[in-house]
């Protein structure tokens, strides 16, 4: 049998090595890489707002600033004024919980419930401190809000550095593929934030018909897991499940249909409604970037899997068709 010698071009070992090298940078700045990605989603959420003021001849740097003080303004006011509030509902329900848990003896034998009611606040003390820890970083909301605003009103930035190097039909090229990307940023960002307060509203009111405690908290919980595709509804239904199971069995089932019919309403009726804009994602690739994210950026990974893996498919899928009409 001959023997198949393998050889390494020197130019194979030297790509290697500095492609080693630039994910050890990569890692090393991902902090930097997530501001400037949420800046890119920012942008791309708000560009339509500046097309529209841009129709009416307003400058675009004024309108720009307009609309992206509007959105600070706005995002101030919800820090202000909504979430202390919203901080006591969660402290009683947290407490609430825990004695819903302590009080299910009938399962105590199996389980250790009060133990495990203890753990609750500690968990949800953790998950709060780590987005307190992210928005009490400064240099990192500074920086993101900076970005946000530059790539707002300065359009032309990823051409006018691009011109420089490539020829210009190249540049046309990457230009319509990042428009691509920013419109379906803008989509999926204003399709879920529009998801999340329509299941919300949904279930405050279906959980205060039916008199189950702390509708408040439950209704925002459910409201916010939306923001993680197939897993977080199912996930939304275990705390309401469990502060209505102690009141009675008839009440913990009528809870358990009431979010049964919000999750048809929503696949059937909403999300096609509200997120036709978007194409969905399929649900293994949606479970492995949640898992990538949350292995490489914790909390904030998670939160920005599904908008990462919406960027690269877009991307992806543009390249593959202009390499298609250039062989055609």
């Amino acid at each position: 049998m001959e023997a198949h010698k393998i050889e390494i071009s020197a130019k194979t070992i030297i790509f290697t090595v500095f492609f080693i090298i630039l994910l050890d940078i990569l890692w090393i700045i991902k902090d930097i890489i997530f501001s400037l990605f949420i800046a890119f989603i920012i942008m791309s959420a708000l560009r339509p707002f500046v097309s529209i003021l841009r129709k009416i001849k307003i400058p675009k740097y004024i309108a720009s600033f307009i609309v992206f003080i509007g959105f600070l303004s706005l995002f101030v006011m919800l820090l202000v004024y909504a979430f202390p509030p919203l901080f006591m509902q969660f402290a009683l329900f947290l407490r609430g919980t825990t004695l819903s848990l302590e009080s299910l003896g009938a399962i105590d034998k199996y389980f250790d419930i009060g133990s495990l009611g203890n753990y609750i606040p500690t968990l949800t003390t953790n998950v709060f401190g780590v987005v307190g820890s992210l928005f009490s970083n400064t240099i990192f909301v500074i920086s993101t809000l900076f970005f946000s605003f530059y790539f707002l009103a300065d359009d032309k930035f990823v051409e006018n550095v691009l011109i420089r190097f490539f020829a210009e039909k190249d540049v046309r090229a990457v230009s319509n593929m990042l428009n691509k990307v920013q419109k379906r940023m803008a989509s999926w960002f204003w399709g879920e934030i529009t998801l999340m307060t329509v299941i919300g509203v949904m279930t405050y009111i279906g959980l205060s018909l039916l008199g189950v405690p702390f509708a408040v908290p439950l209704a925002i919980i459910a409201g916010l897991l939306e923001a993680v595709p197939n897993l977080g509804p199912t996930l939304s239904v275990i705390p309401s499940f469990l502060i209505a199971l102690p009141t009675s069995y008839f009440l913990a089932l009528s809870v358990l249909a009431l979010y049964f019919i919000i999750q048809q309403l929503e696949n059937n009726l909403i999300v096609p409604l509200i997120m036709k804009g978007v194409v969905g994602l399929n649900p293994i690739i949606t479970l492995l970037a949640l898992l990538i994210g949350g292995k490489l950026g914790g909390v904030l990974g998670v939160i920005l899997a599904i908008p990462t893996t919406l960027f690269l498919d877009t991307l992806i899928t543009a390249v593959v068709n202009v390499k298609r009409k250039d062989r055609v």
